[in-house]
């Protein structure tokens, strides 16, 4: 089928940002005096929200105080430096262009921090996409795999679940098109190996931009 609505999770699936990410966590560990973690360690810690991703890096008991410091070492380092080695995945331009030429709505939910979420897509994909949003637990949205932030998108365009299509790579986002009662696409070229995507429930995994294409028009 032809689905009306796209929504996209950001990092791994339309960014590899992986890099800038572990920049900005070894920077705020690096400045309280706490080891660098690796690029295979930092790629396992993300999915949840910066947050999530600072609790893991830091130490094991690492008091709140401590883990506080160093996010907001990460989130003012990285704010800054977001987009110094983020690259687009091969294809994505196309994908985009593919769903605007059939009239697919699009849109981004990522558990980054929302001003990170729009700089990064202001600066990748001006004007491609028709909605974007990152973290907004402060307005009462819980962050991904609950399903309230796909839930927010699909009522904002008026779109019944059957027409949207969610597509991420990752566990959480396996979990995020559950919960939400819509179709899920996992694309293999993001932070998680396949078998972990087949483990976690994963049931229509793509590894080309066309074959995404051809998911979400059909």
């Amino acid at each position: 089928m032809s689905y009306k609505l796209a929504i996209f999770d950001l990092d791994g699936t339309l960014l590899n940002t992986i890099r800038d990410l572990a920049d900005s966590v070894n920077y705020a560990l690096e400045k309280n005096g706490f080891p660098k973690r690796t690029l295979e360690e930092v790629t396992k810690f993300v999915g949840n929200g910066i947050r999530k991703l600072i609790v893991r890096a830091v130490p094991k008991g690492t008091d709140e105080h401590m883990t506080d410091v160093v996010f907001e070492d990460f989130k003012e380092y990285y704010g800054k430096h977001c987009a110094d080695k983020t690259e687009k995945y091969p294809g994505i331009d196309y994908v985009l262009d593919s769903l605007h030429k059939e009239r697919c709505r699009t849109a981004v939910i990522s558990n980054k921090a929302d001003y990170a979420v729009k700089i990064l897509c202001d600066d990748f994909f001006p004007g491609k996409f028709d909605a974007v949003y990152g973290e907004r637990e402060s307005m009462g949205i819980k962050k991904k795999p609950d399903p309230q932030a796909v839930l927010a998108v699909l009522d904002e365009f008026k779109t019944d679940r059957k027409d949207a299509v969610y597509i991420g790579d990752s566990e959480v986002d396996i979990a995020t098109a559950k919960n939400a009662g819509v179709d899920g696409i996992i694309v293999s070229w993001g932070f998680r190996e396949k078998e972990i995507l087949i483990q976690n429930g994963a049931e229509c995994i793509v590894d080309t931009s066309q074959e995404l294409v051809d998911k979400i028009l059909g």
